[in-house]
């Protein structure tokens, strides 16, 4: 009934937010030689490895609660800069959905441990 909530593992974190980028830029690979038709499937893993990118570099991932901070200030952002991308409103829209993905999984504190390359 009253199940103790697991502590926030920071390493755990890392290492899946580590998978995630290294995934994200074999992703982008995949679909730059794929061509015109998948340059939404491009925007997406480069949205995905700029959110991974900018929470490997805040430093934040050692306190669950400024983990979750972080995502707030980046959700709330205006616009997200990049080169390279093909629709900057769609890779807009692809980085706030990566967020709030993360974001759950934060409150959860679950989710973390599947570093598989495929994710749904």
């Amino acid at each position: 009934m009253g199940e103790t909530p697991k502590p926030w593992d920071r390493e755990l974190v890392r290492k899946w937010l580590e998978s995630r980028l290294k995934a994200a830029r074999l992703e982008q690979a995949v679909a730059d030689k794929r061509g015109y038709e998948a340059q939404d499937d491009y925007d997406k893993a480069a949205a995905e490895e700029w959110v991974c990118r900018s929470l490997q570099t805040a430093g934040s991932t050692d306190d669950q609660a400024a983990f979750a901070e972080q995502i707030k200030v980046l959700i709330v952002q205006e616009e997200y800069q990049i080169a390279g991308i093909y629709d900057d409103r769609r890779f807009d829209r692809h980085v706030r959905a990566c967020l709030r993905k993360i974001a759950k999984m934060t409150k959860a504190n679950d989710g973390f441990a599947n570093t598989l390359r495929y994710q749904a």
